[in-house]
């Protein structure tokens, strides 16, 4: 399907706009992040808490964010800001999965074997539960403010 040249226009006009907010989210979310590692760093040998706490929190709240705009309407005018802002910028930014992989190779390297492949295993398949839990809150709250039928 061709796409129109003003659509296309706006498209290409758009594109430096949502680097910006890109940007911004991500400093922000970078920001949280670095704060929050600074705060509690990882012990040697030890579970990394911050980091997987942090990874485990964004994957949820983009559950949250991308089924409730998704639920919203089409990814248009403010939905694609909101999702690109925030979603690629604000929570891409504070989620750290290059520092989830240092610390598991660390561990791996430091004689940590089992807290190294329970990490990598755990961070991962906690991080889809809480995405998916994220989804399904977001699915449950849309449904919940639909209007009721009469009859149901």
């Amino acid at each position: 399907m061709a796409v129109s040249r003003p659509a296309a226009r706006r498209r290409r006009s758009s594109l430096p706009r949502l680097a910006v907010l890109v940007a911004l989210g991500g400093t922000a979310g970078t920001a949280a992040r670095a704060h929050l590692e600074a705060a509690l760093p990882a012990q040697a040998g030890a579970w990394p808490w911050t980091t997987f706490l942090i990874n485990v929190a964004g994957s949820f709240l983009l559950g949250v964010l991308l089924e409730s705009l998704l639920r919203g309407g089409e990814d248009t005018s403010w939905r694609r800001a909101v999702r690109v802002g925030c979603g690629t910028g604000l929570v891409g930014g504070f989620t750290t999965y290059s520092t989830f992989i240092l610390e598991v190779e660390r561990l791996l390297q430091g004689g940590h074997a089992t807290v190294g492949v329970l990490y990598a295993l755990v961070s991962v398949v906690a991080g889809l539960a809480a995405a998916g839990i994220g989804v399904a809150i977001a699915e449950a709250r849309s449904r919940s403010h639909e209007p009721r039928r009469a009859g149901a």
